[in-house]
């Protein structure tokens, strides 16, 4: 297997040993379809794809072979060129998870583009994609369920011409349960792909590296996503560079419960999985966001034998307050995060609970889910990102007055924008002025991150350049927030941040002042904001009214100090919660302290507390630990 590691990666001197084997020798696999087809000679019998009808280890999966993969993957391509789709033709995808999704993935990128959708988006934000897309076709889940997902296609399909045809795909692979007669151009994805031939591509396509194999959007569930072009070269380097970087083998078996429309899971994920030979644990339709799957994750470990555990560091927060309960996870060799900044005090908790120690990647999608990697086996702290990737280069500089950056480079242990040369660099936006942006004048990308390496060349992150809200590990754009608080005649100045939260990392809260004279309460502030953002995971959780904005010496809002004003009223609640458990007379309880560009602090007092300071510390210091940030409880 070519995408199988020689060797560990342990230095940057093992990259560059890596190095002296050239590029195009190292990685000559020409499209993501030829790639599948390799593995598929020698791992065709064994289990590419699992799929868990639920999260309940006792149930009986759904198990597809590489062969059986592959055969899908030619129905699907051939069904897409009978539709007309040549090799720059857009499909775009709104599936949940499962089996099918991985037809539409590399069906799509064999026979065209393809085009994966947050299904999570609004009508509105789906439209102007595949408008700016041009998508011909798109494949979508066709059953009437809670997800909704099915009434929103159709909208589409009606508002949009240019979508000359809808293929409904079921989530078993039967013909579709419609009650009335399916519209015109709507068609039953799984009925007629069993009519195309299984082994082989109609089309006879020659793939060129620089095809481009799909569009990935950016920008978060908020904002003005952006459509990243990924050529085939660029997916097939991601998934042997991080194949090569992990030391990934035939025989590990990964679940991977990021959702496909994110390039995470995709490529990173799916797609270096499939280039090794393993297998793949889908768990269930709704992934990791099926709570059952969360409940019951370290049995289905054991189950599976999996060997990789994996997931942004909410999910990881989640699955370190779920018990092992005498399950044996003794198959688990690595366990990695990216997508979101890794707390220490969760990475420390791993690896006290489960001795499990957590290493980060990080990726974005103008790298095609890629960019460098703390490889298993080696010992960083919270925040090391690891390696650049082999063949990759990388630069931190210099930032200039107005956080542009500059041609300085930093030396180690000095923080500035991180810069990327790859051969996973994307092939720009569909908008040309977008990419513009993205790069410097001499061809680096900006990254956004601001970091600094150490003395091994290791990446450690050390801030966001842009004040992003990252919730379960998507962004969103606080200006939305902002410009729609903004809006309300009452309001003088507003500011938009993230509050922590054990599970989502961070949910977007907002910070306003009056205009003098003007009068509104909180509640009537949230209901205005709420209507004017149209993305419910961007509607603000609280909106706090204050009597004067914090700024700094040049009068810009100072988001720092809001950040910790956003973070002691979360700790404010937990200590109210459980005072309120402990029938706490007012006069006792704790005292919560938020001092700027510090931690919050919790004050115990035994003296005020007295017998019930024990129980109040044993069910406060849970909820404080499984924060995303560092609070101090210090005894008064």
């Amino acid at each position: 297997m070519p995408f199988v590691a020689p060797f560990p990666i342990r230095s940057e001197q093992d990259i560059q040993r890596l190095e002296q084997t050239p590029l195009a020798q190292a990685v000559d696999c020409a499209s993501t379809y030829e790639l599948i087809c390799r593995s598929v000679q020698t791992r065709g019998d064994r289990t590419a794809l699992t799929f868990l009808h639920s999260g309940r280890p006792e149930d009986a999966p759904t198990r597809w072979t590489y062969r059986t993969l592959l055969d899908g993957i030619h129905q699907t391509a051939n069904l897409l060129h009978g539709l007309g789709m040549g090799h720059q033709d857009v499909v775009a995808v709104m599936l949940p998870g499962g089996l099918a999704y991985h037809l539409a993935l590399w069906g799509g990128e064999a026979a065209g583009i393809v085009q994966p959708l947050n299904p999570m988006l609004s009508d509105d934000k789906l439209l102007a994609l595949l408008r700016a897309s041009g998508a011909r076709v798109l494949m979508a889940h066709g059953e009437d369920d809670d997800s909704g997902m099915l009434a929103k296609a159709l909208r589409l399909k009606a508002q949009l011409p240019e979508l000359s045809t809808l293929l409904l795909v079921t989530p078993d692979g039967q013909p579709l349960r419609m009650a009335t007669p399916l519209p015109e151009g709507v068609l039953d994805f799984h009925v007629l792909r069993a009519t195309q031939p299984a082994d082989r591509l109609l089309s006879q396509r020659r793939f060129a590296p620089t095809d481009i194999a799909a569009y990935f959007h950016t920008g978060g569930t908020t904002g003005a996503p952006k459509l990243a072009r990924h050529s085939h070269a660029a997916q097939v380097f991601t998934a042997w560079a991080n194949a090569r970087m992990q030391g990934m083998r035939p025989d590990d078996v990964l679940i991977n419960g990021y959702p496909l429309f994110h390039v995470a899971g995709v490529l990173p994920g799916a797609l270096c999985s499939l280039a090794v030979g393993m297998e793949t644990i889908i768990p269930t339709a709704s992934l990791f966001r099926n709570r059952e799957v969360i409940q019951n994750y370290w049995r289905l470990v054991e189950k599976y034998r999996s060997t990789l555990v994996s997931g942004v560091p909410t999910a990881l927060a989640a699955l370190a307050a779920v018990p092992l309960n005498g399950a044996d996870i003794s198959s688990v060799r690595s366990v990695r995060t990216g997508a979101s900044p890794l707390p220490a005090e969760l990475a420390a908790r791993f690896q006290r609970q489960f001795g499990l120690p957590v290493n980060e990647s990080l990726g974005m999608t103008e790298m095609a889910g890629l960019s460098t990697v703390a490889p298993a086996g080696v010992e960083a702290p919270a925040g090391c990102v690891g390696w650049r990737l082999p063949y990759t280069q990388i630069r931190v500089v210099a930032l200039d007055a107005n956080g542009i950056p500059t041609e300085e480079d930093l030396g180690a242990g000095e923080s500035g924008m991180v810069l990327f040369k790859s051969p996973n660099l994307f092939s720009g936006y569909l908008d040309e002025a977008e990419t513009a942006n993205a790069f410097t004048p001499d061809g680096w990308l900006i990254s956004g991150d601001l970091g600094w390496r150490d003395a091994q060349g290791r990446l450690h992150l050390s801030g966001r350049a842009k004040d992003l809200i990252i919730r379960g590990g998507h962004n969103i754009d606080p200006k939305v927030i902002e410009d729609a608080l903004g809006a309300h005649p009452a309001v003088h100045l507003c500011a938009a941040v993230g509050a922590p939260d054990a599970y989502a990392g961070e949910l977007p809260v907002a910070f306003a002042t009056l205009l003098p004279g003007a009068t509104a309460t909180e509640a009537e502030l949230l209901e205005f904001t709420a209507a004017r953002v149209d993305e419910a995971p961007a509607r603000p959780k609280s909106i706090t009214i204050l009597q004067h904005m914090p700024v700094t010496n040049v009068g810009k809002i100072y988001k720092p100090e809001l950040r910790t004003l956003a973070t002691a009223a979360v700790v404010q609640a937990f200590v109210d919660k459980v005072c309120n458990e402990l029938a706490l007379a007012t006069g006792a309880r704790p005292e919560v302290q938020a001092t700027a560009d510090a931690p919050v602090r919790v004050l115990l007092d035994a003296q005020r507390q007295g017998t019930q300071l024990v129980s109040l510390e044993e069910r406060l210091l849970p909820l404080l630990a499984a924060l995303p940030v560092k609070v101090q409880v210090e005894n008064a």
